[in-house]
């Protein structure tokens, strides 16, 4: 379980997410696990929520489907997410990714959705929903923050209410063009 959050601000797209990697419901096995990667020549950056093993899976498919359509995430992210629906093997993936370049910001599910998000803030895992409404509250109502600095302090309020999330948060951004 993990908190993952994603912020387009003023910009600046933004992600933020903890380390913990939990085995079942009550065991810790790592507190210092990366989450957020940058693929694609370090134009795409990704954050994942769900088992490690599968979320690497999509990672690599995601990566591939980026060479084939030079980059452009959007037709990757759709063609990614129909594969995952289509593939009787791939549906057996317990993932979800947040991906973003200089010009989208995307979730990408197992059942097929790709989903552009109203309020430019998006979060995946098991304390989403809470950096999800921190972070629509920030963005709203703070106009001294960063990208970053709002998906950091959503990600850090969630861990304070779930106990699949921890404060050890890395942060990766990248600047509108």
């Amino acid at each position: 379980m993990t908190t993952i959050c994603s912020v387009k601000y003023h910009g600046q797209t933004a992600i933020a997410g903890d380390g913990q990697v939990t085995l079942g419901k009550s065991i810790i096995a790592k507190s210092s696990a990366r989450k957020i990667r940058r693929i694609y020549h370090d134009r795409v950056v990704i954050g994942f929520a769900g088992g490690v093993a599968d979320a690497v899976s999509l990672e690599e498919m995601l990566e591939g489907k980026l060479e084939s359509f030079n980059g452009d995430l959007r037709r990757a992210a759709v063609e990614m997410a129909q594969s995952w629906r289509k593939d009787p093997t791939l549906q057996k993936l317990e993932a979800m990714l947040i991906a973003f370049d200089d010009k989208d910001l995307l979730l990408i599910s197992g059942n097929g959705e790709v989903l552009e998000p109203d309020e430019s803030v998006v979060a995946i895992g098991s304390g989403g929903y809470y950096a999800q409404a921190a972070a629509i509250a920030m963005t709203r109502h703070s106009e001294g923050m960063s990208a970053a600095e709002i998906a950091k302090e959503a990600v850090d309020i969630a861990a304070g209410i779930d106990v699949f999330t921890d404060h050890q948060i890395i942060t990766d951004e990248i600047e509108a063009k």
